[in-house]
C-alpha cells in the first residue's frame, strides 16, 4: 500500500477526522429526509414526484460509488471522501432555494452523486486508518454517522418548532460538510491500495468471493435498515392504530440500538471473532423483523424494530472491515464494489415491502427481512474463508 503522506498526523488524529466525515454524511442524509415535507410543501410536489427523485438519487448514489472508486484508483481515497463531501454540501445549500422543479431534481441527484461517493471512500478511508491503528474501529467511525443523524432529526425539531424552517438545518449540514471536505482534503488518510489485477494477479474468483460474501451482508443489513427506516411509523401507526406521538418511538428505539451496538461492537470483535459475530448479528436481525410479525402490538413492534438495530449496527461495519482485511492490498476497490450492494438492500427494503402492504399487509411484509436473514446465514459461514492478505500499512509514516 502506498503512502505519500506530506503531512505529519497521528493515526488517532486522523481516525478522528474521518469520524468527522462520518458525521457530516449523517447529518446530511437526515436532514434531507426529515426536510422532505417542507421540501413538498415549498415545491408543490407530491408523493409520487418524491418517490420518482429518491429512486434515482439511489441510481445517481451507485454512480457515485463507481466515481469514488475512479478516483481512488488515481489519486487516493482522500480525495474521492473530499470532493464527495463538497459535493453533498454544494447540493445540501442547492436545496434550501425554492428553484423549478426540474432544477430542484437536478440539485438531488448531484447531492445522490456525492453521496455515493461518501458512501464508498467513507468505507475506504476507515479501513486504511484501522490498519494503521492495528485494532478495530469501524464500529466507532459509524457510530458518528448514527449520532449525527439522531442529531440532525432533534435539530430539525427544534428549527421547525421556533418557525425558523427546514432550510435552516439544512443550511447547517452543507455547512459543516463543506468543512469537513476542505480539511480533509489535505488531511484525510493519503494512503492508496493496488488495484486487484496487480494486487490478487491470478486471484480473481478470490476477490469475487470477497465482494460476494461481504456484499450480501451488506446488501441484508440495508434491507432490514430500509424496511425499518421506512415503513415502522408507517406500521405503528396504520396497522397497529398507535398515537400519533408513538408511531415515531419504532424509529427512535431502532436508532439508539443502534448507536449503543456501533459504541461497543470495535471490544467484541477481537473477542468474539467476526464469524460468530455475523451470524449473532444476522440472527438478532431476523429475531427483530420476526417478532415484528409474530406480534402485532405496539410495545412488541417497538422492542422488534430495537433488537433489529442491534443487529443492523453490528453487521454494517463488520462487513466493511471484513471485505477490507480480506483484500487489503486493494481494499479502496473492493469497498467499493461491497458498497453498491448497499443500494440494492435499500431499495429492496423500501421499495418491496411497500409493494407488498396492499395485498398482505406491512405486518406479513415484515417477513421479507426474516426471508433474507435466514438466506445470508450460510455466507456469512464463508467469512472464515476468505484471503486475508497482511496489512502493508507503513504505520511508521502514521
Amino acid at each position: 500500500m502506498d503512502d505519500v503522506s506530506g503531512t505529519p498526523m497521528s493515526a488517532g488524529a486522523r481516525a478522528r477526522l474521518i469520524g468527522a466525515g462520518y458525521a457530516a454524511q449523517g447529518l446530511g442524509y437526515a436532514t434531507v429526509v426529515t426536510a422532505l415535507p417542507e421540501f413538498k410543501d415549498r415545491q408543490g410536489i407530491d408523493d409520487t414526484f418524491v418517490s420518482a427523485i429518491l429512486l434515482l438519487v439511489c441510481v445517481a448514489a451507485a454512480g457515485g460509488s463507481v466515481l469514488a472508486d475512479r478516483i481512488a484508483a488515481r489519486w487516493g481515497s482522500r480525495y474521492a471522501l473530499a470532493s464527495g463531501l463538497l459535493l453533498v454540501g454544494l447540493g445540501l445549500a442547492g436545496t434550501t432555494f425554492r428553484s423549478p422543479n426540474a432544477v430542484f431534481a437536478a440539485i438531488l441527484l448531484a447531492y445522490g452523486v456525492g453521496l455515493g461517493a461518501v458512501d464508498a471512500s467513507l468505507s475506504m478511508q476507515g479501513v486504511l486508518v484501522q490498519a494503521r491503528l492495528g485494532r478495530s474501529v469501524m464500529s466507532r467511525l459509524f457510530a458518528a454517522y448514527t449520532a449525527a443523524a439522531i442529531a440532525a432529526a432533534l435539530l430539525m425539531s427544534a428549527v421547525l418548532a421556533g418557525g425558523a424552517g427546514a432550510a435552516v438545518a439544512v443550511a447547517v449540514a452543507a455547512l459543516f460538510a463543506i468543512v469537513v471536505g476542505l480539511v480533509g482534503w489535505r488531511l484525510f488518510e493519503p494512503g492508496r491500495t493496488l488495484r486487484s489485477a496487480v494486487a490478487h494477479a491470478g486471484g480473481g474468483p478470490g476477490v469475487r468471493r470477497i465482494v460476494l460474501v461481504c456484499g450480501m451482508l451488506i446488501f441484508t443489513a440495508f434491507l432490514v435498515d430500509s424496511a425499518v427506516s421506512t415503513w415502522s411509523s408507517v406500521y405503528l401507526k396504520d396497522s397497529l392504530a398507535a398515537a400519533a406521538s408513538v408511531a415515531p418511538l419504532g424509529y427512535a428505539a431502532y436508532q439508539g440500538a443502534v448507536l449503543v451496538s456501533r459504541l461497543v461492537a470495535d471490544h467484541m470483535t477481537p473477542r468474539a471473532g467476526r464469524v460468530p459475530l455475523a451470524l449473532g448479528s444476522l440472527a438478532v436481525c431476523g429475531v427483530g423483523c420476526g417478532l415484528v410479525v409474530v406480534l402485532p402490538a405496539v410495545g412488541a413492534a417497538v422492542t422488534g424494530f430495537a433488537i433489529a438495530g442491534i443487529g443492523v449496527g453490528v453487521l454494517v461495519p463488520l462487513a466493511f472491515s471484513a471485505a477490507g482485511e480480506a483484500a487489503l492490498a486493494s481494499s479502496d476497490e473492493v469497498i467499493a464494489k461491497v458498497n453498491l450492494f448497499n443500494y440494492g438492500g435499500a431499495l429492496g427494503g423500501a421499495v418491496l415491502i411497500g409493494a407488498l402492504s396492499e395485498p398482505i399487509g406491512l405486518r406479513w411484509a415484515f417477513l421479507i427481512p426474516v426471508v433474507a436473514v435466514v438466506a445470508t446465514l450460510p455466507l456469512a459461514r464463508r467469512l472464515a474463508n476468505l484471503t486475508v492478505t497482511a496489512p502493508t500499512v507503513d504505520k511508521a509514516a502514521a
